[in-house]
């Protein structure tokens, strides 16, 4: 698929079995079928919300392949390749061009914070590696390395790197990274898609698009493209109770009891992530209800 990337983009969950044992291939599948259905516009397993940490190599393989075979060409697929190693991202990189996925994302590597120049090397290294299109991906707060408009700047002169998904709370970056970048780089917002669709943010990584892909879509597209500011604000403030339940320390939970609220279960996160507490999964059965995701009865569930 060789069309550029933009648009809302689900950042996946991983189903995973009721004991945790394994990954639900069923339910990926089944999750695929919903996203395309409900107009997402394209798709990124093994991310942050995707628990890419808590899979052995060969999960993420098979989640991969799983993703890429279900969607069928009919939207983009980017997977997440990210890991400490260079040699690591560069041969799951390899994995994912092999299978057909469209593109790589790739947060730095997280343990080591490695100076620009290494930053530099890293994303050079993979790059050279592989003919796919890369998204940088800029997430302070889980990898301790902050990736500023001046060092995406430079990491947007390797032909591969066109795209960066930026995930601080800094919204005024998206002005600055495309002042910087120019057209070497677009821009997804990681968190805050509303406020950075007015700034030039051609796409929007979601994670609260999971559960509701539609009106997630809907959202951003009246902001970045339609330019209608009353319609897009009327659908933010109709999202917006969703979104401390697909952000924060608990998104991967929130997110996952979402779908069992949802009747699409898929499993509880991995240890040391625990599931949503009671209180807090009846709130965000409330929160649904009132969206309209849920019928009540579920809700009261």
């Amino acid at each position: 698929m060789s069309r550029p990337f933009r648009g809302t983009y689900t950042v996946l969950v991983t189903p995973f079995t009721p004991d945790g044992a394994a990954v639900d291939l069923p339910a990926l599948r089944r999750l695929v079928e919903f996203q395309i259905a409900e107009g997402i516009e394209g798709l990124i397993p093994l991310g942050s919300t995707g628990e890419f940490l808590s899979c052995s190599r060969e999960e993420r393989a098979a989640v991969a392949e799983t993703v890429i075979q279900a969607a069928r060409g009919r939207v983009p697929v980017l997977i997440g390749t990210g890991a400490e190693d260079t040699r690591e991202v560069v041969r799951a990189s390899r994995e994912a061009e092999a299978l057909g996925a469209d593109g790589v994302m790739i947060i730095p590597p997280f343990y080591a914070v490695p100076t620009e120049a290494e930053l530099y090397h890293h994303y050079k290294t993979v790059a050279d590696a592989i003919g796919l299109p890369i998204m940088v991906y800029n997430n302070p707060a889980t990898a301790n390395v902050d990736l500023t408009p001046p060092i995406l700047a430079r990491l947007s002169t390797i032909p591969n790197c066109r795209y960066v998904k930026e995930s601080t709370l800094e919204v005024t970056r998206v002005r600055d990274i495309i002042a910087l970048c120019g057209e070497r780089m677009e821009v997804f917002a990681g968190v805050l898609g509303y406020e950075s669709a007015w700034l030039g943010a051609i796409g929007w990584v979601a994670v609260c698009s999971n559960l509701v892909p539609r009106l997630s879509r809907d959202m951003f597209a009246a902001a970045a493209f339609e330019r209608d500011q009353p319609r897009a604000l009327d659908l933010y403030r109709r999202l917006a109770p969703l979104l401390p339940f697909a952000g924060g320390p608990r998104y991967v939970a929130g997110t996952k009891a979402g779908f069992r609220l949802l009747g699409m279960p898929m499993g509880a996160p991995r240890p040391p992530r625990l599931p949503l507490p009671e209180a807090e999964t009846a709130t965000l059965a409330q929160v649904l209800q009132a969206m309209g995701a849920v019928p009540a009865s579920r809700a009261a569930e």
